[in-house]
């Protein structure tokens, strides 16, 4: 039986939209976030020692890693679900969305919630100034143009097929949702991107998506 530990808010939430669109039996075994730190709780390291969402157990094996599930469960199904035919140029987009995702698209959105927090966190009334002034200057040096640069990439590739790689929806497009619903709720996504936003409500439209959130709970970074 096929176990998601699933956090909430968390990428986790991708890994049951993927089981739903494979059509796969699962389970789920829920856990929160500490609501000060936002971290998931320790009993997660029992699963994992790294203790972070997502992680999947399939009988005695354990998998961790958003990207590395993917691949564990297309494979499982035989490899031909939600990926396209190797050997074509569909299948390398596929496979470099699949990685770009999680290796160049989420770091600056991550950096950016962290510096957000580092705006606002409570600190000695004469550090806080320094603080923010900080936070700020890295933000608009560096992370908001980094941000803007993706986004950008982002929605020129949407101008090329309908799904990242090719006519056909694929597990990349589910990697990818990830980054565009966080860019969406705190990485200034807005009507500039058009096709971004046409791109989000085509997924939250699938049913398989519609399942996943009913199954997992409340999904608040997709609002």
């Amino acid at each position: 039986m096929i176990i998601v530990h699933h956090l909430n808010n968390s990428r986790s939430q991708r890994i049951l939209w993927l089981l739903e669109e494979l059509g796969l039996t699962y389970e789920i075994k829920k856990y929160q976030r500490d609501p000060k730190t936002m971290l998931a709780p320790p009993e997660l390291r029992a699963i994992h020692p790294l203790g972070k969402s997502p992680v999947v157990s399939d009988g005695d094996i354990v998998v961790a890693e958003s990207g590395a599930i993917i691949e564990y469960m297309v494979e499982r199904q035989g490899g031909t679900q939600l990926v396209p035919p190797a050997g074509t140029a569909d299948k390398r987009r596929y496979t470099y969305f699949l990685h770009y995702a999680e290796g160049s698209a989420m770091p600056p959105l991550l950096m950016k919630l962290v510096f957000d927090r580092i705006e606002t966190a409570p600190m000695p009334f004469f550090v806080k100034p320094v603080a923010r002034s900080i936070a700020q200057k890295v933000k608009r040096s560096f992370i908001l143009p980094q941000i803007q640069q993706n986004l950008a990439f982002l929605e020129s590739e949407l101008g090329k097929s309908t799904w990242f790689a090719g006519e056909e929806f694929t597990a990349a497009d589910i990697q990818l949702s990830f980054v565009i619903e966080a860019a969406a709720s705190r990485g200034g996504l807005d009507a500039k991107y058009p096709k971004l936003n046409a791109y989000l409500e085509r997924i939250h439209a699938r049913p398989a998506y519609q399942r996943a959130l009913e199954r997992g709970g409340p999904f608040t970074i997709a609002k």
